[in-house]
C-alpha cells in the first residue's frame, strides 16, 4: 500500500491521508465482519487497469434463437476488441469453477453487485405482484429476500419463510408454504445463517410445486466450490453470488444458471436494471476466479470454516449463545442478550460499539423476536478476513480471549483500549503488505 498511497498522498494528500489511515486500521484491528476480506494484489491491480476508462454497455454476444451466438458482438459502442475478450474470459472461468457441466450453464459476470443480481433475476421471470418465497430477515435472509422495506417486498408479493424454535431451516414448512402459496421462485441463501442448506431438499420443493430455485450463496460460494458445503447445482436453476466475501474478488455480483434461463437474465440485467458494465471489476473478478481454483484457496476454505468451529466452540465454553448452536459454516450469530456470555449486555449495536474500541470489529445482526433492527440483539462475526492473513485454528483462542474480555468490560475504556493495543501488536505478525499495491 505504500507505494500507491505515496503517489496518491502528492497528487491528492486528502485521500492519500484517508487511504493510509483506511490500511493502518485494517492492519492493527481483528476484521470478524463475515461478509468481509482482503484482495490479493492483483485483483487490486486489476481494479486500476485501462479498463476503468471503458464504456461496455451491452454483452459480447447476441441471443439467436435461445441460443447465445459467441460469434457477434452486442456492444452498443465500439472499441470493444479486449473488453470482449476480458468479459468471454471471466465467464469461462465462473462457468468452470461455479458449475459440474459449464457446456450446460450460462453465467453473467455483469451485476455491480448481489442485491442487482437477485433483483435482475426476479425481474426476468415475475411481473409485479406475482409470488416468491423468501428467507425473513430476521431469521437470518436478506432485505433481497422480500423484506418490506425492499423494492423486492414492494414489487412482488413475498411471502417470508422462518427458521424453526432450534434456528434450522424448517423444509416442511418451506414445502407447505410452497403448496400454499404457488410460488414462481423460491429463494434460498441467508446473510446469517450458521448452518449447512439442503439444497437438494430445496430443489425437490422446487419441482414438486412448479418453481425455480434461486439460490444466494453470496456468503458461502466459496464453501460451495470447494466441497465444504453441498453445491447448489444442479439442485437450484439459477445460483446468485456476490464476488468480494470469501471469493476474495471486487464488489461485484455474479450470476451463473441453468441455459434455458440466461437469455432472460441477460435482458433483465441489462438493458432492464444496468447500463454499461464495470470492466475493471470484471478484470478483478476473472483474477479472483482464477485465484479460487488453486489449491490454496482449497485449503484456504477448509481453514476458514475449522476456525469458525474452534472459535464458536471457545465462546460457547464461555457462556455465548449461539443461534443453531454451532457453526457449520463461516460464521456466527451470537445472541448476546439472551446469553449468560453477553453478560448483560444492552443490545448487539452498543456491544459491537464497545467490540470496536477494543479493536475487535464485526456487526450487530437481527435475531428471531427482535422487533427494533437499529437495536438487535444479536452480533454476527466471522472467519473469512482473519483467515486470509494467516490465521489457525491455534489462533482462535487469542481471538475467543479478546472477545470474552471485551465483552466482560464493556464499559471500562482502559481495558478496551488495552485490548487494542493487544491485538495491534499480535497483528504485526502478519505479512499485510502482501493484500496492499
Amino acid at each position: 500500500m505504500e507505494n500507491a498511497v505515496r503517489y496518491l498522498t502528492q497528487y491528492d494528500p486528502e485521500v492519500g491521508a484517508l487511504a493510509s489511515a483506511e490500511a493502518k486500521r485494517q492492519q492493527r484491528t481483528l476484521s470478524l465482519i463475515p461478509s468481509e476480506n482482503y484482495t490479493s494484489k492483483a485483483v487490486q491491480l486489476a481494479l486500476a487497469t485501462a479498463y476503468a476508462n471503458k464504456y461496455a454497455e451491452g454483452y459480447p454476444y447476441v441471443w439467436s434463437d435461445g441460443s447465445r451466438e459467441d460469434r457477434r458482438n452486442g456492444r452498443y459502442y465500439r472499441g470493444q476488441e479486449y473488453t470482449n475478450e476480458l468479459e468471454r474470459l471471466a465467464i469461462r472461468r465462473a462457468l468452470q469453477l461455479f458449475t459440474p457441466d459449464p457446456g450446460e450453464y450460462h453465467a453473467n459476470v455483469q451485476p455491480l453487485s448481489g442485491a442487482p443480481a437477485n433483483l435482475a433475476v426476479l425481474s426476468a421471470f415475475l411481473k409485479p405482484g406475482d409470488t416468491f418465497l423468501g428467507l425473513a430477515l430476521d431469521y437470518g435472509g436478506h432485505l433481497t429476500h422480500g423484506h418490506g422495506v425492499n423494492i423486492t417486498g414492494q414489487y412482488y408479493n413475498a411471502v417470508q419463510y422462518r427458521l424453526n424454535d432450534s434456528y434450522e431451516l424448517d423444509y416442511d414448512e418451506i414445502r407447505r408454504l410452497a403448496k400454499q402459496h404457488a410460488p414462481k421462485i423460491i429463494f434460498c441463501g441467508a446473510t446469517a445463517y450458521p448452518l449447512r442448506i439442503s439444497f437438494r431438499q430445496l430443489g425437490a420443493i422446487a419441482r414438486e410445486t412448479g418453481a425455480l430455485l434461486v439460490a444466494d450463496i453470496a456468503h458461502i460460494c466459496g464453501l460451495c466450490v470447494t466441497g465444504c458445503h453441498e453445491h447448489p447445482f444442479p439442485h437450484a436453476d439459477i445460483v446468485t453470488t456476490t464476488t468480494h466475501k470469501l471469493l476474495r474478488g471486487p464488489r461485484a455480483g455474479l450470476i451463473v444458471c441453468k441455459k434455458p434461463y440466461g437469455a432472460a437474465i441477460d435482458r433483465a440485467l441489462f438493458p432492464g436494471l444496468q447500463g454499461g458494465p464495470h470492466m475493471n471489476a470484471v478484470a478483478a473478478m476473472a483474477v479472483a476466479l482464477k485465484e479460487a481454483m488453486s489449491p490454496d484457496y482449497q485449503r484456504y476454505a477448509g481453514q476458514v470454516v475449522r476456525n469458525a468451529k474452534r472459535l464458536s466452540k471457545l465462546l460457547q465454553e464461555e457462556g455465548f449463545k449461539l443461534m443453531g448452536g454451532r457453526t457449520d459454516n463461516h460464521l456466527l450469530l451470537l445472541d448476546v442478550v439472551g446469553s449468560a456470555g453477553g453478560l448483560g449486555a444492552k443490545d448487539g449495536s452498543w456491544l459491537a460499539k464497545q467490540w470496536e474500541t477494543a479493536g475487535i470489529v464485526a456487526n450487530k445482526n437481527t435475531i428471531p423476536g427482535d422487533t427494533r433492527p437499529w437495536y438487535p440483539s444479536g452480533v454476527r462475526l466471522g472467519t473469512p478476513a482473519i483467515t486470509t492473513i494467516g490465521m489457525i485454528d491455534q489462533d482462535m483462542v487469542h481471538v475467543a480471549e479478546w472477545i470474552i474480555r471485551a465483552t466482560r468490560h464493556a464499559e471500562n475504556e482502559t481495558e478496551l483500549r488495552r485490548i487494542r493495543d493487544e491485538i495491534g501488536q499480535f497483528m504485526e505478525q502478519f505479512a499485510f503488505e502482501s493484500f496492499y499495491v
